[in-house]
């Protein structure tokens, strides 16, 4: 069983490897829709624009592969790839999204410095999530964003941080995992959520 790191050119691939790979998986960064296909497990990582990012899955034949995929095994977005995951995104214009979630994405309010860059606490609003078990309360994860995911079902996230108002941090629905912080970039604490997800793929593999 290996996990399938979808590549798109939309950078932070490396990082989330060797993470995955400091905890013993067995990973293969790919956008091939064949190998994502028969993946265990598949991640959606990602940083910039989400307009180019949408382009970028449908110019490699990706959207279909996901939208397969994400219905019958574990998912985790990263970042941009949790926004993705959203039916649209309000920068620079309307941007369509996969249209996997209610919601949209948009912009953070103004009255913080944009982007969000740094370290900042989680809120844990689902405390049984098995994403966070383990996890010691008050931790911080890194931030590197400027747009942020508005769910139709506020009942999907599962954590926030407090950024000038209460952004959606983490979101969960069936197999389906998101975090707008970047886990790979967040030391112990980091590891510590995808060593989480990973042991939820064995457990069903």
């Amino acid at each position: 069983m290996y996990i399938a790191i979808i590549n798109y050119e939309m950078g932070n691939i490396r990082s989330v490897e060797n993470a995955f790979k400091r905890l013993g998986a067995d990973v293969r960064v790919t956008g091939s829709s064949g190998v994502i296909n028969s993946a265990g497990a598949v991640v959606l990582p990602g940083v910039g624009a989400f307009g180019d990012a949408y382009k970028s899955l449908k110019k490699m034949n990706l959207i279909k592969t996901i939208k397969e995929n994400i219905s019958r095994k574990f998912f985790l977005g990263i970042c941009l790839g949790m926004q993705l995951l959203f039916e649209y995104s309000l920068e620079d214009g309307k941007n369509t999204g996969l249209g996997i979630l209610n919601g949209y994405v948009e912009k953070i309010p103004s009255l913080v410095k944009i982007p969000h860059v740094g370290w900042n606490r989680l809120k844990i609003i689902k405390e049984d999530s098995q994403l966070f078990s383990g996890m010691e309360k008050n931790e911080h994860f890194y931030f590197v964003h400027s747009y942020y995911a508005v769910p139709e079902d506020r009942n999907i996230i599962n954590c926030t941080t407090d950024y000038g108002t209460q952004l959606t941090a983490g979101i969960e629905c069936d197999n389906i995992y998101g975090l707008q912080f970047h886990p790979e970039k967040s030391s112990a604490g980091g590891l510590r959520i995808l060593e989480n997800f990973l042991n939820m793929v064995r457990k069903n593999s």
